[in-house]
């Protein structure tokens, strides 16, 4: 539908011609555009009738001025720019919770920061009402973002549970101890006994959680744990590399590796082939993702299947009933094993 003005130029459509093509009122309209709240669903229906037909668009700039919102959500990356790079699993997070709020009409602002002025930067912007709330991805012990924006009452959910935060910050996350037994039981089950651990930051969820399910593990299966056979990384190619060395290095007769991602489980086999060890004859290899790592790894990796379209999907609802007023809350999601060559 065409809009013309008194000179017979063509203006763009105004929530007044909404509502007179819906045969509803202004106010009607208003509200259907703010969530829907005390509007009938035949009216509802019939002012995104309306907004089809018209071609309506809603004027951002003016909504926030009268409800005090930005109608945007900042995804918070509290780590090197590279990273986000190299890691494909922040690229499959970030697409996922694009296109969860694209359902809602509302973008996504990508912010990265890796440094202490970085962070202190994003955090006086984001604090400063530019977004509506924040979805923060990879939160390490003592880093002061989540608490800050805590505090300042900015809505937030995590990827993971951050450390010492307990119940006060939303968080979704996959069941991370689940999966790691799982792996280490089935490696236990192919008849490996020295079953080394490449650990992710230990100041994360991410690091200290999986290392706790693979000590139990052990424990059942009447298995000695040796520190000798536990390295830690940064969730990087390189890292993995270092670590897989130094588990070479310290316990040769290491049989068995479970590293907790798979673009590091892509580095312990390149050192593994450099040691000479054969996948998975001689060492067996389990990653942590299902990550695209996982499929262009050779041999192609066992790991576990973390559900980040899930994961995606849940952060953004459970963001958007924040900011509607409701109180934190935790979602929890299974994880599944995935078996390939390196075992």
């Amino acid at each position: 539908m065409t809009m013309t003005n008194a000179g017979g130029r063509r203006r763009p459509p105004t929530i007044h011609d909404v509502a007179r093509e819906a045969g509803v009122s202004r106010g009607t309209v208003s509200r259907v555009l703010n969530g829907g709240h005390y509007v009938s669903p035949a009216a509802q229906e019939a002012v995104n009738a309306a907004i089809r037909r018209t071609g309506y668009v809603v004027n951002r700039h003016a909504r926030s001025l009268i409800t005090g919102r930005s109608d945007s959500i900042g995804f918070l990356l509290t780590e090197p720019q590279e990273r986000f790079f190299e890691d494909p699993n922040f690229n499959v997070l970030l697409r996922g919770c694009t296109q969860a709020l694209a359902a809602h009409d509302i973008p996504l602002l990508l912010m990265l920061a890796g440094t202490e002025d970085e962070r202190r930067r994003i955090t006086r912007y984001i604090t400063a009402g530019h977004v509506d709330g924040v979805l923060l991805v990879s939160s390490h012990s003592g880093d002061p973002v989540a608490e800050q924006l805590r505090e300042a009452g900015v809505p937030l959910v995590a990827c993971g549970k951050p450390i010492g935060m307990g119940s006060k910050v939303s968080y979704v996350a996959a069941d991370d101890r689940d999966g790691a037994r799982d792996m280490v039981k089935h490696l236990v089950s192919l008849g490996r006994r020295r079953i080394g651990m490449v650990t992710g930051p230990l100041d994360t969820p991410g690091g200290v959680v999986p290392l706790a399910g693979y000590r139990e593990v052990l424990a059942e299966a009447g298995i000695e744990a040796d520190d000798r056979l536990i390295a830690s990384g940064d969730y990087s190619r390189a890292s993995g590399e270092a670590g897989a060395e130094q588990l070479l290095e310290r316990a040769p007769d290491m049989d068995a590796v479970f590293v907790a991602s798979d673009l590091m489980a892509q580095g312990a086999l390149t050192a593994l082939h450099k040691a000479g060890r054969r996948v998975p004859e001689d060492v067996s290899v389990g990653g942590f993702d299902d990550s695209t790592a996982a499929i262009s790894a050779t041999p192609a990796l066992t790991t576990i299947r973390q559900p980040y379209d899930r994961i995606s999907t849940e952060m953004v609802r459970v963001l958007l009933a924040q900011i509607g007023g409701e109180e934190p809350a935790a979602v929890i999601l299974p994880t599944e094993l995935v078996r390939r060559d390196s075992t």
